[in-house]
């Protein structure tokens, strides 16, 4: 059949939505029409690429339909041993207890007036860090907030080294050109002393900035200043210092082998402000925390960026459950912090029990490493026991896990599909043994 048949077959909207009136009557009239005009014109553009029959105008139709009313953002088990996975929305979020309806999110309660929606976080932040401190949507956004207030117009004196990309395509020195303040670069990238920031300090000096390399390591012959050094000559020359964090770390969890810098540490050490991430290792919803000292706090917040970049309702809300368990010790309470605080035995007697209750299952249960991820503590990761899977075809076999409902995120590594239940939460394992099953 020649395309000028093809075309002239293709079926007019009236007879396609005639056809689907029924099955489809649970959709607007007025969206059907919309998704058979755009599945005909598909059709059409493909018959003139001269590609091969698709299907038929009502099933792509039908399947169109079916996408749109199913939600995009679905949850998925993470058997990937990754604890802040970027592409499954870092820190895991526990049960979460949205107020519905209205709320006083900008309302004092006690007064009957308008209040503000700092009021929910900033006296648990305080307590925690020991300083006062706000949130914004994101780490980046902080960045840009606190660059924008205390250096634009001037510089901001930044070591070689540290100038990073957050991830994304984000990166320090475009960061600070877009907030006005001018980069100041000292030191080289494996090597900057302190007395490299101080023949830097001229009179348009506003800032002495130090970015924590949370998602890569130098090592060899290197040198950095200390924090209290650094302290030490903003407060000698009267500029103030200023520490991007990035992983956000309010809990020492050296004891479980990751050693990250305290939030509380670069405080105490002297840094006027700092900045970290919601979502990374504090375990809770994407924000950005900036703390310091009450002065340069007040700045920030009322700078007119800071209505732009607030957070929303909602994640106020996740953010207030999370710092509440954080004060209170809750640990359990926090997934991220859970996942870590998990023993390499208690992983092992995990996997061991998940093979055995699927003895078709070519697999065996085999030391493995998880890892933090997410931007956070490279370099370092954490003993587990993994269940590594022999598979016939494994690229199949991780597309099918990923195919499931819901999808199972695993691993190939070394010819065999490798779960890591350090990811995967208790009451997901009923699901996970289901997926396996229909693998096996």
């Amino acid at each position: 059949m020649s395309d000028t048949q093809k075309l002239r077959e293709l079926p007019a909207v009236h007879e396609v939505l005639e056809q689907l009136s029924a099955s489809l009557a649970r959709f607007p009239r007025a969206l059907v029409v919309s998704e058979i005009r755009r599945a005909i014109d598909a059709a059409r553009a493909g018959i003139l690429a001269g590609d091969a029959a698709g299907p038929a105008i009502a099933a792509r139709v039908e399947g169109a339909l079916a996408f749109l009313e199913r939600p995009s953002l679905r949850p998925v088990i993470n058997a990937t041993g990754v604890v802040l996975h970027t592409n499954l929305g870092r820190a895991a979020l526990g049960p979460l207890a949205i107020a519905p309806g209205y709320s006083n999110l900008e309302y004092d309660l006690a007064t009957g007036r308008r209040g503000k929606r700092d009021v929910h976080t900033l006296g648990l932040l305080e307590r925690l860090l020991g300083s006062p401190a706000i949130a914004v949507n994101n780490n980046a956004a902080a960045v840009f907030l606190a660059l924008h207030e205390l250096a634009a117009g001037g510089e901001a004196i930044v070591s070689r080294g540290e100038l990073i990309e957050i991830g994304d395509g984000f990166r320090i020195p475009e960061i600070m050109a877009h907030s006005g303040a001018a980069l100041r670069e000292v030191g080289t990238t494996n090597r900057t002393r302190i007395d490299d920031y101080r023949a830097a300090i001229t009179e348009r000096t506003r800032l002495l900035m130090r970015v924590h390399p949370s998602n890569f390591r130098i090592s060899g012959f290197t040198a950095r200043p200390e924090l209290r050094e650094l302290a030490a000559l903003g407060r000698e020359r009267g500029i103030p210092v200023y520490e991007d964090l990035g992983s956000g770390c309010v809990v020492d969890l050296r004891a479980f082998g990751i050693d990250e810098p305290l939030v509380s540490e670069s405080l105490e050490a002297g840094a006027d402000l700092v900045s970290f991430s919601g979502d990374k290792l504090l375990g809770g919803p994407q924000a950005g925390i900036l703390a310091g000292r009450p002065e340069l706090v007040a700045r920030l917040r009322h700078n007119p960026l800071f209505r732009a970049l607030r957070l929303d309702k909602v994640i106020c809300q996740v953010l207030e459950s999370t710092l509440r368990s954080l004060l209170l010790e809750r640990w359990d309470d926090v997934p991220a912090l859970a996942m870590l605080r998990q023993s390499a035995d208690q992983l092992q007697r995990r996997a061991l029990a998940v093979v055995a209750r699927v003895p078709a299952l070519r697999a065996e249960v085999i030391p493995g490493e998880s890892v933090i991820g997410g931007g956070a503590t490279p370099g370092q990761s954490i003993p587990t026991w993994v269940i590594a899977v022999e598979c016939a075809d494994v690229v199949e076999a991780e597309r099918a896990l990923r195919a499931g409902d819901p999808p199972v995120i695993a691993r190939v590594q070394d010819g065999r599909l490798i779960i890591d239940l350090r990811t995967v939460f208790g009451d997901e394992e009923d699901t996970l043994v289901s997926a396996l099953q229909d693998l096996a």
